[in-house]
Parts: C-alpha cells; sequence; structure tokens
C-alpha cells in the first residue's frame, strides 16, 4: 500500500480513537454517552469505507493508466495485471483490517465505559 494510503488510514484511525476517549471522559449521562459513541462508531465506519473505496478507485485508476502506458508483449502484461490485482486486492484487505480493527477497539471501550457506570 502506498504511503499516503497508510497515512489516510493512520489518521483515520487516530482521529476514530481519540474521539472515542474524548467521549468516554466527557461528563455526561451514560445514556448520552452510549448514543455518541454508537453514533461515532458509525460515522467512523462510514467515513473509513468512503476512503477506503475511494482508495481502491485510485489504485484501480492507476493500475489502468500503467496498463495504458505498458507497451510490452501480452504475457509481461498479463503479469502487471496480476501484480496490480493483488495490491488493489492487499489495500482493500488492509482496510478491511483496521475497521475491524476499530471495531474491536470500540467494543472494549464500550466494556470499560459499562464498567465505570457501575462504580
Amino acid at each position: 500500500m502506498s504511503k499516503s494510503g497508510n497515512t489516510v488510514l493512520g489518521l483515520l484511525a487516530g482521529t476514530a480513537i481519540g474521539a472515542l476517549f474524548g467521549i468516554l471522559y466527557a461528563p455526561d449521562q451514560g445514556s448520552k454517552t452510549r448514543k455518541r459513541l454508537a453514533d461515532e462508531a458509525l460515522a467512523t465506519r462510514d467515513k473509513m469505507n468512503i476512503e477506503a473505496k475511494d482508495l481502491k478507485e485510485k489504485m484501480s485508476s492507476s493500475a489502468h493508466d500503467i496498463r495504458s502506458k505498458v507497451s510490452s508483449s501480452m504475457a509481461s502484461r498479463g503479469t502487471l495485471d496480476e501484480q496490480i490485482e493483488s495490491i488493489v486486492a492487499d489495500a482493500s484487505h488492509k482496510a478491511d483490517d483496521v475497521i475491524s480493527s476499530l471495531e474491536k477497539k470500540l467494543a472494549h471501550l464500550k466494556e470499560q465505559n459499562k464498567k465505570f457506570q457501575k462504580s
């Protein structure tokens, strides 16, 4: 995955985690906090999905540009296509991994929030 793709995913993950901690430690009722957590989780998931789709489209567009510029034999073009498809698939899997990781972190934070509410 490109450095810009990693940077975008890192920024989104950091923003999501920071927002969750901010909500958890804000002095507010538990029901409001839980609603905010759920809303933030959904918004973050949606943003991550949009960013992942944008990244996939950019990579696909770049792959198309590379294919159009390559003027070699069909055999080497097939190898290039396979490499590009592998890169796009890898980026998609990494985006899914980040989303899954954020969802697990959210579930963990929700559990911690329940413990704080019982105290």
